[in-house]
Parts: structure tokens; C-alpha cells; sequence
């Protein structure tokens, strides 16, 4: 019993008054620190929300990829409130945290020089989705190859083409990255037709194409804005190029552009149109005379005529 009271005496009851106090302050000025983050990251998932249904965006993409961002930073604010406290409430009952920040420092550093490349990977998959440069659906061409994004994680951006054949890109070599179906797509075309057509009855065949397509309830849905003629591009070698373009919905551009180039190949053959080919003229010189050549249809009249 004397031990007991002994120690009691030993006890700064105004130090250990003190200290609690600083300790239950420090609590809950980490609790209103956490629900402060919470409400904060609350409203910031609403305003990105919104500007993303704004812009015309899928809700259920956006939110996915919204959603994903927001759980990210609210564990990354969550580790830092309660390793910030953990440190302070060492300090206040009396635990030196320098040595505790300095070996910490260490082991972070040998971390950092081993795991390097995948706090790389991490950081630019981070910033991939904040700025919303691909989402799951769209088609993008990343380092030169292109398929149907199937996947975003922060570590890997993953790819299927169209053979089926998967692609995993670390995100931090993703060195060049091409979203095909961003807001909208285009179907860009070509046409070649021979160089005895007249190129303005060519694209007003063109634009009545165009036109059928567009009186149809499916391709109307389809196509965002009224097509672009942009008239004769170039004269190729056996071809005058006529260029276009037709503004789809993200992704539709292949199914528009295909039953485009289907009922051009119609219209062409309805109103004669040629689409040359290739083809080559034999030459033997100045010093070899032509050859005289008969149709065979030439032929089989005089023989007839006889």
C-alpha cells in the first residue's frame, strides 16, 4: 500500500491533466479533419459529376471513373490525417518521433529506389483518369498499337484489338495515347473516280447519299452533324480523289462509314461512274511500229458481213 501511494505521489497530476487534454484535442481535431476531407471529396465527386454530364458524357462511365479518383484520394487524405496523428500523440506522450521520421525517411527511400517504376506507373495512371484522357468502351491507339479500352487501372492501361489479342501498358510507358471516340468520331473518306467524270456530278451523287442516309431513322441517330464534301482532294496517278468527312456518335464511325461505301458503290454503277484501278500502258518506242489490233466483235462482223 505505501508503493501505491508512493507512486501516486510521483504523478504530476497537473502534466498528465495537461497532456490528456492535448490528446483529446488533438483527437478531435483529427475527427473534424476526416469529416472535413469527407465532405469535401463529397462535393468535389458532385461538381465533376456534373461537369462531365455537361459535357454529354455517359453518367455510368463518368461516375465509374469519377468514383475511382475520389477513393484514391480519400485514402491517400485518410493515410496522411492518421499518420500525422499517430506521430503527434508519440510526441505528447513522450516518444522521440525524430529517430521514428528519420528511419522512416530511410526505408522510404529504399522503397522509392526499388519500387520506382511502379510509383511512376501509379502517378500516371492517377493523372490518366483525372484529366479523363480514355475511359472503359472508347477506342484509343496507345504506343502505336489500337484496340477497344477494356480497362483502367492505376497501374496498367489494358487493350484488346481486333483480332482479340489483349495489350497491358504500364502507365508510365504510355508514351503516346490517341482516343478515337472522344465526344464524337468522324468517318473520314476518299473516293477516287477516273478522270473523264465530272467531279461536280460526282459529289452531288455523293451528297444524295448522304442525303438517303440521313432520312433514315437508324444512320440519323447515328450521325451527329450534317456531312463535309470538302471537294477534290488531289489527282492521283489514275484517280481524282474526292475527300469528305462524316461526324457519328463515339464509336458508330465503322458502321456508318462501311454502309456508306456500300451505297456509294451503287450509286456509282447506277449512273455509271468508273472507280479506276490500276493498270499500265505497254510502250516499245519510236523504233518499234504499233501494233494493229482487231476487236474480236470488229472481226466477227466482217466475217458475218462476207
Amino acid at each position: 500500500m505505501d508503493a501505491f501511494n508512493d507512486f501516486v505521489d510521483t504523478i504530476s497530476w497537473s502534466l498528465l491533466i495537461g497532456t490528456t487534454v492535448r490528446i483529446l484535442l488533438i483527437l478531435m481535431i483529427a475527427w473534424a479533419a476526416a469529416r472535413l476531407l469527407r465532405t469535401g471529396l463529397v462535393r468535389f465527386e458532385n461538381n465533376l459529376v456534373q461537369r462531365s454530364l455537361s459535357r454529354g458524357e455517359s453518367s455510368t462511365e463518368s461516375k465509374k471513373r469519377i468514383e475511382t479518383l475520389i477513393r484514391l484520394l480519400r485514402q491517400a487524405g485518410m493515410m496522411a490525417i492518421w499518420i500525422t496523428l499517430l506521430l503527434v500523440l508519440l510526441r505528447e506522450i513522450g516518444v522521440e518521433i525524430g529517430p521514428v521520421i528519420a528511419s522512416a525517411g530511410i526505408v522510404g527511400l529504399a522503397i522509392g529506389f526499388g519500387a520506382q517504376n511502379l510509383v511512376r506507373d501509379v502517378i500516371s495512371g492517377f493523372f490518366m483518369i483525372l484529366e479523363n484522357q480514355i475511359r472503359v468502351g472508347d477506342v484509343a491507339i496507345i504506343n502505336g498499337t489500337g484496340g477497344l479500352v477494356e480497362a483502367i487501372n492505376f497501374r496498367t492501361t489494358v487493350l484488346r484489338d481486333l483480332a482479340g489479342i489483349v495489350h497491358y501498358f504500364p502507365n508510365g510507358t504510355v508514351t503516346t495515347l490517341s482516343n478515337m471516340t472522344t465526344d464524337w468520331s468522324a468517318y473520314v473518306f476518299d473516293i477516287g473516280v477516273a478522270y473523264k467524270e465530272n467531279t461536280d456530278q460526282v459529289c452531288q451523287i455523293i451528297q444524295q447519299v448522304i442525303d438517303e442516309m440521313l432520312a433514315e431513322e437508324e444512320y440519323a441517330e447515328l450521325i451527329v452533324e450534317a456531312p463535309e464534301i470538302f471537294g477534290v482532294d488531289k489527282l492521283d496517278d489514275s484517280a481524282v480523289v474526292i475527300k469528305g468527312r462524316i461526324k457519328t456518335r463515339p464509336i458508330m464511325q465503322w458502321k456508318v462509314g462501311r454502309e456508306f461505301l456500300r451505297r456509294i458503290k451503287l450509286a456509282f454503277d447506277t449512273h455509271n461512274i468508273e472507280i479506276p484501278f490500276p493498270h499500265s500502258t505497254v510502250y516499245f518506242g519510236e523504233a518499234s511500229p504499233p501494233f494493229d489490233v482487231q476487236m474480236l466483235e470488229t472481226a466477227v462482223t466482217q466475217s458475218r458481213a462476207m
